[in-house]
């Protein structure tokens, strides 16, 4: 089990996490859904230890949570420059030498010849998926995997996500887009003022959908009322 607890975190005054906990089974894909400003790469980033943490504890299988256990995809990642697709693969492998960058990019289909700086955003999308998946790590943790992707490359994506969870990995998925969890996810916990507030099962996901819709469309209806 993937056991994140208690976490909280602030930046100056402002405290973005008070107490935010969910557990993680192994084989298993967790959506985190959150509005804008939620708090949702703040509790990736004080997982991976990027940000300190006021409080809270991580721990994998009964031990602390290392970084060396996980793989962390940012919503901006960051690609070295003047360095191939397949130059940035082979850094990202070099503690998983078995990583098959050929065989993987049979999916991806990226020039991994040239140079990373030439890619559309789409493109350094799918590298820094490989590049998470090449390092070959028991804990993934993807912050908006699919922004800027096209339809293909989102079905592939869904795809390799299966394809972890079968091999038992441990998975934390963000996404702003609702549908996007739902097709994926085996639970989705909702991040509001800093905790989370509800974890739903699959089974739960049409009440999901339903309770937050109806709660943004009163308020949009509040605001349109008063224009």
């Amino acid at each position: 089990m993937l056991s994140i607890q208690n976490i909280s975190v602030s930046y100056g005054d402002h405290q973005v996490l008070t107490g935010a906990s969910l557990e993680v089974a192994p084989g298993a894909i967790h959506g985190v859904l959150g509005m804008n400003g939620a708090g949702k790469t703040t509790f990736f980033e004080a997982t991976y230890g990027r940000v300190p943490r006021l409080a809270g504890d991580c721990t994998l299988e009964g031990r602390p949570l290392q970084r060396a256990d996980m793989a962390y995809l940012e919503t901006e990642s960051f690609f070295y420059p003047m360095l191939t697709g397949k130059e940035h693969l082979r850094l990202c492998a070099v503690s998983n030498p078995d990583f098959d960058i050929d065989g993987w990019n049979k999916l991806f289909h990226l020039p991994l010849d040239q140079l990373s700086d030439t890619y559309s955003s789409g493109m350094k999308q799918k590298l820094a998926l490989m590049g998470a998946l090449a390092a070959g790590r028991k804990v993934l943790i993807l912050d908006e995997p699919f922004n800027g992707i096209d339809l293909e490359s989102s079905e592939v994506f869904y795809q390799v996500l299966n394809h972890l969870r079968n091999q038992g990995r441990y998975i934390l998925l963000s996404s702003h887009i609702m549908e996007t969890l739902t097709n994926t996810c085996d639970a989705i916990s909702y991040l509001q003022g800093g905790q989370f507030t509800r974890t739903y099962s699959k089974e739960e996901y049409p009440d999901m959908q339903l309770q937050i819709r109806k709660s943004l469309q009163g308020k949009i209806g509040d605001v349109l009322e008063g224009l």
